[in-house]
């Protein structure tokens, strides 16, 4: 009962101490500039804040077009749009993605298709094993039961040859001694 008093005011003590490492990590963030404002300096500068898009036809920083996927050619052509880094078109990023993604659903589809496959071919090669043993036992088990009948033949020869045979109408028979 001891140890159950003990380990709440432990969990209430790192709780609290959490919480006060998450005050202390706290920082004040800077108010982030508007897209606009960084329009004629260079493209590094625009891209630091994820939420613009460079345009290197004019060289102005544009809010990027968060309710469209892709921003409209009439506010800046995909071939001359930047986003994220300043070295790759947003022609080229889209594409380097949709090759990306294709090769990974490609790759996934035929996992899936070699792994189906596999199962299903091991477990016919399993199936086929175990008939092929069935087979050879009962094969086993026939060769003996004529080889034990083959035994028996002979030894009721040798025992006939010596008058050992006992008749199978009387088994029991008189012990004569001479």
């Amino acid at each position: 009962m001891a140890a159950g008093r003990c380990w709440l005011p432990a969990l209430a003590l790192v709780w609290g101490c959490a919480g006060m490492a998450a005050a202390a990590f706290t920082t004040v963030t800077p108010p982030v500039q508007a897209c606009s404002e960084l329009s004629h300096r260079s493209c590094e500068e625009c891209l630091k804040n994820v939420s613009c898009l460079w345009c290197y036809t004019n060289n102005t920083c544009i809010d990027y077009p968060v309710r469209s996927i892709l921003p409209s050619s009439s506010l800046c052509s995909l071939s001359n749009a930047r986003w994220g880094v300043c070295w790759i078109n947003f022609e080229a990023l889209i594409i380097a993605i949709a090759v990306i993604a294709g090769l990974i659903l490609v790759s996934i589809a035929i996992c899936c298709c070699y792994c189906c496959y596999c199962r299903k071919r091991s477990k016919s090669r399993r199936d086929d094993e175990e008939e092929q043993l069935a087979r050879k036992r009962e094969e086993r088990r026939l060769q003996s039961l004529q080889r034990k009948h083959e035994r028996k033949q002979k030894h009721d020869e040798i025992r006939k040859k010596y008058g050992l045979l006992q008749d199978s109408d009387n088994p029991y028979s008189r012990f004569e001694n001479e």
